[in-house]
């Protein structure tokens, strides 16, 4: 089946996950990091579909659900709500949601943040696989959102490729892992 790749626009749900951004007391500062990040990143076209909700797990499953099933969106990055408090609930929201779950995801985001910073042993970020969509759970703060893409982005193209969903196109300079000459490993 021939198609022309450059015509799809790939749908990429942005949720943040934040009792007080959701009601207005705190401006919401990792959406919009993502936002950027993935700017800078995607060299094929894409659209962004925003979420802000509160940390409310069956929300979260819900909105989940809605970006992958109704949204269409390839890929769904939460920030927010991933660590050890009462209501950060995001990984468990995630983990309900998905057929499978990618362990490795978190083992690396973990494993490059707690060199910047001690107290990322208590993060639980995670990721795992909706449909032809992929999740990622990134802590709240910028620094750490874009710390974390840069770690495991190398690896989101080809594992939406892998489970048939919209084709992403990386600028291999910003994205790329220095060790590695195909985003698939063919």
């Amino acid at each position: 089946m021939a198609f022309n790749m450059d015509s799809i626009i790939a749908r990429i749900g942005i949720l943040t996950v934040s009792d007080r951004v959701s009601l207005g007391e705190y401006e919401d500062k990792g959406g919009p990091a993502i936002r950027d990040w993935l700017t800078q990143a995607l060299n094929s076209p894409w659209e962004a579909v925003v979420r802000i909700i509160s940390d409310d797990e069956a929300l979260i499953e819900a909105t989940l659900c809605e970006l992958s099933d109704r949204e269409d969106c390839c890929l769904i990055i939460t920030t927010g709500g991933t660590g050890p408090a009462l209501r950060d609930v995001t990984p468990e929201a995630t983990e309900k949601v998905c057929s499978k779950i990618l362990p490795g995801f978190g083992e690396r985001m973990r494993s490059v943040s707690i060199a910047s910073v001690p107290t990322a042993i208590l993060s639980r970020q995670t990721a795992g696989i909706r449909g032809q969509c992929l999740i990622i759970n990134l802590p709240g703060n910028p620094a750490a959102i874009a710390e974390c893409l840069h770690a495991v982005f190398p690896a989101v193209p080809c594992c939406i490729d892998l489970i048939g969903g919209t084709y992403l196109e990386t600028y291999p300079d910003f994205c790329l892992d220095r060790n590695t000459t195909d985003r698939c490993g063919h």
